[in-house]
C-alpha cells in the first residue's frame, strides 16, 4: 500500500539540521506533498515549512505524518509518542524509516488498531519476494551506480525523472531506500531484504512496462565498498539496466567509513559495473557521469567535468549545477 499524501513532516527533537536530512530530502523533491512541519520544543532543525499542530494538520488535509528524523541508532524517542498517538487518533497514518519499528511501540500499535490507521515502517519490507529469474522484460531501465556510498545516486535518479517528464517522456523513479520511498510514496528498502531475494525484489519493483517507459532505479552502495557491495550487485542484476549512470564525488579521500580503502578510478568502476550488468542485460551501457562538485570551486569544477567527459566520451555533469539534460540527450 502506498503512503498517502499530503505529508506533515515530523522533526521531533532533532538536535541539528543534519538530523532531519530525511525530511529535508522529501521536502526538496516533493514540496507539493509537504504542507507543514511539526517540531518539539528542543528541535533545532527547520525545513522552512509552516509549523503546525496535529489539529492544524488535520484541518489542512494531511493524510500521513512522516518521521523525518535520522537519529543515532534509529530509535523512536519516548518524547515523540504522545504527538504520534494524537496523529493516529486524528485519522492520519504514520511512516518512518528508522531501524526501530513503529509497530513495535505498543502505544502506537494499539492506537493504529483502534483508529484503523496504517503504520509504515519503510525500512522493513512487509511482503515476500521471489528469487530473481533473470528473464528479459519489456520496458527500459536506468540504474545509478557509484564509486562510493552517498555520492548522489538518489538525487541523480530524481533529477533524471524530473527532466524526462518535463520532456514528455514516460519515466518513474523507483525507490530503494527509506528517503526515496517517502519521496516516491512507495518502493523497497533494499538493504533490509534477505540477500537471496534482493534481485527478485528489484524485478518486482521494475516490472514489465511499455517499450518506451523508463524506470529510474535508485542505486545503493558501490561494488567497490567492502561493506555494501552485496546490495549493489543485487540491484544491478535485478534491474537489468539498459543504461547506467556513474555517480562520483571527486574530493573524497577514501571510501565512506573505510579509511583503508581508496575510491576506484572511474574507468575501472565503469568496467566492473558493466561486467555485472551484462549478466542480465548484454546491451547495458553507460550513458553519463554525474559528479557532485560541491567541494570544488566553479572554475575547478568546470575543468574537472570537461576532462572527465573527454576522457570517457560521455556527458559529465553536476546535477545540481547543470542539470542532467545532457545525460537524457544520450539515451536511446
Amino acid at each position: 500500500m502506498a503512503i498517502q499524501h499530503p505529508y506533515l513532516m515530523f522533526l521531533g527533537d532533532a538536535p541539528d539540521q543534519l538530523a532531519a536530512k530525511t525530511a529535508a530530502g522529501v521536502a526538496h523533491w516533493r514540496p507539493d506533498w509537504c504542507v507543514g512541519q511539526l517540531r518539539l520544543p528542543d528541535c533545532h532543525a527547520d525545513l522552512g515549512l509552516k509549523d503546525m499542530t496535529i489539529a492544524e494538520a488535520k484541518a489542512a488535509g494531511v493524510k500521513s505524518v512522516i518521521v523525518g528524523v535520522a537519529n543515532r541508532g534509529g530509535k523512536i524517542s519516548e518524547a515523540w509518542i504522545t504527538v504520534l498517538t494524537e496523529a493516529l487518533a486524528s485519522g492520519m497514518d504514520l511512516a518512518s524509516g528508522l531501524h526501530k519499528k513503529l509497530v513495535d511501540v505498543p502505544a502506537l500499535r494499539e492506537a493504529a488498531k483502534v483508529h484503523g490507521r496504517q503504520l509504515f515502517d519503510v525500512r522493513h519490507p512487509t511482503r515476500d519476494f521471489d528469487v530473481a529469474n533473470g528473464k528479459t522484460r519489456p520496458g527500459k531501465r536506468l540504474l545509478t551506480v557509484g564509486t562510493d556510498c552517498s555520492v548522489g545516486k538518489m538525487y541523480t535518479s530524481l533529477a533524471l525523472e524530473a527532466e524526462m517528464r518535463k520532456r514528455g517522456m514516460k519515466a518513474d523513479f523507483r525507490a530503494t531506500g527509506q528517503t526515496g520511498i517517502f519521496i516516491a510514496g512507495d518502493g523497497v528498502s533494499i538493504d533490509a531484504v534477505i540477500a537471496d531475494f534482493i534481485s527478485g525484489a528489484v524485478e518486482w519493483l521494475t516490472p514489465a512496462n511499455d517499450a518506451d517507459h523508463w524506470d529510474l532505479v535508485e542505486g545503493q552502495g558501490s561494488l567497490f565498498h567492502a561493506s555494501f557491495a552485496g546490495v549493489t550487485i543485487g540491484l544491478i542484476h535485478g534491474a537489468q539496466p539498459d543504461a547506467l549512470v556513474l555517480c562520483h564525488e571527486p574530493t573524497r579521500k577514501h571510501m565512506r567509513g573505510l579509511p583503508d580503502y581508496q575510491l576506484p578510478p572511474l574507468g575501472l568502476c565503469m568496467e566492473r559495473n558493466l561486467e555485472a550488468a551484462r549478466l542480465t542485460n548484454p546491451k547495458a551501457r553507460f550513458v553519463g557521469i554525474a559528479i557532485n562538485t560541491s567541494g570544488l570551486k566553479p572554475d575547478a569544477a568546470e575543468t574537472y567535468l570537461e576532462t572527465v567527459s573527454k576522457e570517457y566520451d560521455l556527458p559529465a555533469v553536476d546535477p545540481v549545477r547543470h542539470g542532467v539534460g545532457a545525460i537524457v540527450d544520450n539515451l536511446d
